[in-house]
């Protein structure tokens, strides 16, 4: 049996360790909660007088230090003075040095949001008129690189210790008492602490980095540590801690004492234990509830209870799953798992998913706001992901409930009974006594020599450590040909491999903004460029135009806008933006542009900007030869292969 249990259980621990890897891979650097709604001077434009500070706005608060928005002028140096300040609700300036001279200037902001993930971000504006810099901002690395990475890796591990040590504990509880003295059921517990302890402790060292630097070198940075602890996460991380130390007092005394007790005294403790379990582990799910989506946004007084109650209904559900395939799986032959408990984890199992499904609702409609949601945001896109693998987990678990109900029919002595043969029965009694009779007449032969280290001695305590066996393992034999149970565990162990995606999934979709964030977000941007452009076009005749474009592959779909100034024949001001569908800045390998008067059979005349910064290109100098309606067509290159070409018509001159 060890030997078909290894296998399955690499195979769980692989496609742990696949799907992990692939999604936190796939999670991007800096997934920030927070996000920039508005700019002042704003993005791109170009202003008559240099302004005395630069002033941010977010869609919730954010924290920020001496070096979280910096303003560097053409040559890269700073020309804030480092102290930025709240100046209302979400909005954070910086004061800037006077006399700065025309040109082309860059703001960075690196801040972290209120629910505990890092932004970052750049764009540029000018002074008299737009110049050539030396600042190249590419995305920050605050939330990404190998330090993210490793940071995600740890939440994905705390989720899992969290499900493993709660859901264990209660499965124990609530369904199958007697496998407080099962050795694999109290290793599952334990373990669970352990993964989830180790998991508190290595997030609380990487937090200084992750929000920070980005750099490994900086995890065990005391200074750093010491800026942590005073933040909501350090306090909900090192409070995590202390709940975690009274889980191990919870966890020795199920394991080591209830067992002992009998009568009305194992009530009281069950009753102790019940209370004192549910309020550890609520404390430990208002640890993630506090300090993430739910504390903040929409509704945060009813968004954290429900948080929390969705945490403990999963843990429940998964962590109550895991117990039963260990039971299984592992409980010995002579204590196999009842079909009562089976049948009261199926009714437990169920109000949990209940709980999931009630409370996953409202954290959706929190969270995305509209239907277009889903589809449009990655946050929507993931939701989906998961909502389709609950629904896939919850048919699978449909099965394990019929095999439950009819594990039910029968008990475990008379399922054994019933699934043994009649001649292996009658060759296992014949056996059993032919050793008896061997080791009488061992013994007899040599009864003077019966003391404890004789020979006869030793063989006769050998063949009854053989008999042991020999019944052992026809006990599980016959235990494990009951095809009920055979085919319970084969579904449950397939459920198992389910919840491992899932909780990967979920782990990303705590790093990742939220929908209606998003989608705010973008269009707060829309608006601002917007109004950029049309006071632009009143003030000086230039022209914007934005196209959207979609080149097939990965990650391939963006606006791209072209701001040409002032928009008639002769030289012109050539500015190329491209951003994301959210509004952020989008990097992308190569921009071309080119400019077609079909009318007098002019063109295309080809323009290359310079890369300036993050999404930004530049190109000074554009000739327009004469008036007229120009095709403006811009080629967009996203990856080695995938690129799109987009135009639109505009009166220039």
């Amino acid at each position: 049996m060890t030997q078909t249990i290894a296998p399955r259980v690499r195979m769980l621990v692989l496609l742990f360790l696949a799907v992990t890897g692939a999604l936190l891979a796939g999670a991007g650097p800096a997934s920030a909660h927070a996000a920039l709604t508005g700019s002042d001077p704003a993005q791109g434009v170009v202003v008559d007088k240099a302004p005395t500070q630069v002033s941010l706005t977010f869609s919730e608060t954010v924290s920020m230090n001496d070096d979280s928005l910096r303003v560097l002028d053409p040559k890269g140096s700073r020309v804030d003075t480092g102290k930025p300040s709240g100046v209302s609700g979400t909005t954070y300036a910086v004061q800037l040095h006077s006399g700065l001279l025309d040109g082309t200037y860059t703001v960075t902001y690196q801040v972290v949001s209120a629910d505990s993930h890092p932004v970052a971000g750049a764009y540029t504006f000018s002074i008299g008129s737009p110049s050539s810099t030396s600042v190249s901002v590419s995305d920050q690395a605050a939330g990404g690189g190998v330090v993210g990475w490793l940071y995600g890796f740890g939440r994905y591990v705390s989720y899992a210790g969290f499900i493993m040590m709660t859901g264990g504990a209660a499965f124990v509880l609530a369904c199958w008492q007697r496998g407080t003295g099962v050795r694999a059921l109290q290793r599952l517990v334990v373990s669970g602490w352990v993964a989830m302890t180790a998991a508190t402790l290595f997030l609380l060292l990487l937090r200084g980095s992750y929000t920070g630097s980005g750099k490994l070198g900086d995890v065990f940075d005391l200074d750093l540590l010491g800026e942590v602890l005073q933040t909501k996460t350090g306090a909900a991380l090192v409070s995590r801690l202390l709940l975690l130390a009274a889980a191990a007092l919870f966890i020795a005394v199920l394991f080591g004492a209830y067992d002992k007790r009998e009568g009305e005294e194992k009530r009281d403790l069950t009753f102790g234990l019940a209370i004192g379990g549910t309020v550890v582990a609520a404390g430990l799910a208002a640890s993630w509830a506090m300090a993430e989506h739910a504390s903040t946004g929409l509704q945060p007084g009813i968004a954290m209870p429900v948080d929390v109650l969705h945490l403990l209904a999963v843990a429940t559900w998964l962590g109550g799953l895991t117990a039963l395939l260990v039971a299984l799986y592992r409980a010995p032959a002579d204590r196999p798992v009842e079909a009562p408990a089976a049948r009261r984890f199926s009714r437990l199992a169920l109000s949990s998913v209940s709980v999931v499904v009630a409370t996953g609702t409202y954290q959706s409609w929190r969270q995305l706001g509209s239907w277009s949601a889903f589809t449009d945001t990655r946050y929507g896109q993931l939701l989906l992901v998961k909502i389709g693998l609950v629904a896939l987990l919850v048919g699978v678990a449909w099965i394990s409930r019929r095999w439950t109900a009819r594990l039910a029919d029968t008990t475990p002595g008379e399922a054994v009974r019933k699934s043994a043969p009649a001649k292996e029965r009658v060759t296992a009694s014949a056996g059993a006594g032919d050793t008896a009779k061997q080791t009488t007449g061992d013994a007899g032969s040599g009864s003077a020599s019966t003391k404890p280290g004789s020979a006869n001695a030793k063989r006769a305590a050998q063949l009854a450590r053989q008999q042991a066996a020999v019944d052992a393992t026809r006990q599980r034999r016959l235990r494990d040909s009951d095809t009920h149970r055979f085919g319970l565990r084969r579904s449950v162990l397939a459920e198992a491999g389910i919840a491992v995606v899932v909780l990967a999934v979920t782990t990303v979709l705590t790093s990742t903004e939220p929908g209606r964030t998003e989608q705010d977000a973008a269009a707060a941007n829309r608006a601002s460029s917007s109004s950029s452009s049309s006071a632009g076009d009143s003030a000086s005749g230039a022209l914007t135009l934005d196209m959207s474009f979609d080149t097939g592959g990965t990650d391939g779909k963006g606006v791209v806008s072209v701001d040409l100034d002032p928009a008639r024949t002769g030289a012109n001001e050539m500015h190329v933006y491209v951003t994301r569908p959210n509004g952020r800045a989008f990097d992308v390998p190569e921009v071309k542009v080119a400019f077609t008067l079909e009318a007098k059979d002019i063109g295309p005349l080809p323009v290359v900007p310079d890369h300036i910064t993050t999404g930004h290109w530049s190109a000074s100098g554009v000739q327009i030869p004469m008036a007229g309606e120009w095709e403006v067509s811009v080629t967009v290159r996203t990856s080695d292969v995938d690129q799109v070409t987009v135009s639109k018509n505009a009166q220039i001159g």
